[in-house]
C-alpha cells in the first residue's frame, strides 16, 4: 500500500494515463474545484481513474465517494481520508 498523500500531481498522471485529456482543458491550471465533466472526464473515465487510484494505493472507493466526489479537491479529500484510516489501523 502506498502511504504517500495523494496530491493533485499524481490524480492528473491517472487521469491522463487512464483516460488521457481533452485538447481543450489545460491540466496544468488550478482546477482543484473544477468539474470533473468540465474537464471532460464522465463517468467512464473517472470509473478507470478510481480503479488505477485503488490499485496505485492498496485502497477501495466506494461508488458513494465516487459519485460525491464531483471534483478533483473532494477526489484528493476522499483518497487522502482513506489513506489516512489506513495508517491508523
Amino acid at each position: 500500500m502506498n502511504t504517500q498523500p495523494f496530491t493533485i500531481d499524481d490524480l492528473k498522471r491517472i487521469l491522463l494515463e487512464g483516460a488521457g485529456a481533452d485538447e481543450s482543458v489545460d491540466l496544468d491550471r488550478d482546477i482543484l474545484d473544477t468539474q470533473f465533466e468540465q474537464l471532460g472526464y464522465e463517468s467512464l473515465a473517472l470509473l478507470e481513474t478510481s480503479s488505477r487510484i485503488e490499485r496505485e494505493y492498496g485502497i477501495t472507493l466506494s461508488d458513494t465517494i465516487l459519485a460525491d466526489a464531483t471534483t478533483p479537491r473532494l477526489l484528493l479529500d476522499a483518497v487522502n481520508a482513506h489513506l489516512a484510516d489506513g495508517a491508523a489501523a
